[in-house]
């Protein structure tokens, strides 16, 4: 009867711990002690965090190792030529590369004990961690609002268009064979978060009631084009003269001065500032050898107009953020390429003999985004084709960080110049040149 009353006693015991540790009643601190983080922390994968940085830290142990014991070799023996063949191909090349993973580490900010972090739908059901990196929504540095308007960039395999699921099925819906709506806006929203590509449509797209005939190619580069060409029913001005930089309500804040012929006129072919680099500069470098090119960032065409006066084609990108930017630049003559920054260039390697890049970065981009984007030019750039980054600019406590990230894919300098833009922000002006890489 003692055993059988000890036995009864052990296990309502027993029971009691269950209880309290949560089995029949869920208790998350509780949980916490009994289990990892992983376990209770709905989204945000610890583990595979956690071997991430395990891999860098073995990574770097590793080249220490080398180092240390390639040195002491050296000291015995004098160097040679296959000593900095070693040195370049087994330290200092992997020594960058765990750098550079090192950096782009992303640890999710947790607020509170018992919150966990937020993720995007789909972004756990991949499971090889770059894909998890890529569609991860970039928050904009510095919690700034970036040129189109968002706190974050959607990279984009047309998986976010489950969150927009009311947007998407809006901009799907119309009668075939009838008229689409004036709703432009609408798909261009959907782009801006990452619901890209869109799908087709099987609708008619409007045009201008008062369509006219786009000037002759040799008046249309430097002239207003005709107001009526253009749709204006979803922006705040109704004709190109409203857009003056001089209309504090023209509806859009980048590129001041885009609409205004006068003062595009000026650029690229005059020194305002030592960040100005001029095109007869940079065709001046390897002269005859640029043809074909790519305008990354947002303008009305101007720059690629001036290319074109030199014999260079260049497709800009552009996106309507408050102002028909995609008209303007079809309208002078020139092609616009609509296009986010979310989504990969649709442009086969190793083709195009120049990048330019004006105007939509600055310090407010994520650096893991950055790197997707950087890899992305270097894709598209044939061997010996130049990046121009045409006044960038960032925080001077950032430089640094952003001077790495330009300067990791060890292309050659040609120019690279700083100024300060402010007593707290720099500008940077560089212009690069893609190496060989004849494997």
């Amino acid at each position: 009867m003692i055993l059988g009353g000890l036995v009864i006693l052990v296990s309502i015991l027993s029971l009691t711990r269950f209880y309290s540790a949560g089995f029949f009643l869920h208790n998350e601190d509780i949980c916490q002690h009994f289990y990892n983080v992983r376990d209770v922390s709905d989204g945000f994968d610890v583990k595979s965090l956690s071997e991430r940085i395990g891999e860098v830290v073995e990574m770097l142990e590793t080249l220490q190792g080398k180092l240390e014991s390639k040195v002491q070799q050296m000291q015995k023996n004098k160097g040679s030529l296959s000593d900095k063949e070693f040195l370049e191909d087994q330290i200092v090349r992997p020594l960058h590369s765990a750098n550079v993973a090192l950096r782009q580490i992303r640890v999710p900010r947790v607020e509170g004990m018992n919150s966990t972090v937020k993720e995007d739908p789909l972004i756990n059901f991949f499971i090889t961690e770059e894909i998890r990196k890529y569609i991860t929504p970039k928050e904009n540095r510095v919690g700034k609002i970036n040129l189109y308007g968002t706190d974050k960039v959607y990279n984009t395999i047309g998986h976010a268009c489950v969150l927009y699921k009311k947007e998407l099925e809006k901009y799907m819906d119309y009668d075939i064979g009838s008229y689409c709506d004036d709703d432009w806006n609408l798909g261009q929203k959907l782009m801006l978060n990452g619901c890209d590509p869109l799908p087709r449509r099987r609708c008619l797209t409007r045009a201008s009631k008062e369509y006219q005939r786009p000037y002759p190619i040799n008046e249309s580069l430097w002239r207003l084009p005709d107001g009526r060409n253009v749709r204006w029913g979803n922006y705040q001005c109704r004709k190109f003269e409203c857009l003056s930089s001089k209309n504090p309500k023209r509806g859009f804040s980048k590129c001041t001065g885009c609409f205004e012929m006068e003062k595009e006129k000026l650029k690229w072919v005059s020194n305002s500032s030592a960040v100005d680099f001029l095109i007869s500069e940079v065709l001046a470098i390897k002269p005859g050898e640029f043809r074909i090119g790519l305008d990354y960032g947002i303008g009305s065409g101007t720059f690629a107009a001036r290319m074109r006066e030199q014999n260079v084609t260049i497709v800009s990108t552009a996106l309507n953020l408050g102002a028909p930017f995609n008209e303007m630049i079809a309208l002078r003559g020139l092609v616009p390429l609509y296009v986010t920054l979310n989504q990969r260039l649709p442009l086969f390697d190793n083709t195009m003999d120049l990048v330019h890049t004006h105007g939509f970065m600055d310090s407010w981009i994520d650096l893991l985004l950055l790197d997707f984007i950087l890899y992305d030019w270097d894709r598209i750039l044939r061997p010996g084709g130049l990046l121009w980054i045409d006044r960038f600019f960032c925080n001077r406590k950032d430089l640094d960080d952003y001077m790495y990230m330009f300067l990791q894919l060890r292309y050659k300098k040609h120019k690279w110049v700083i100024s300060p833009k402010s007593k707290d922000e720099i500008y940077l002006s560089a212009l690069l040149e893609k190496p060989p890489r004849a494997i």
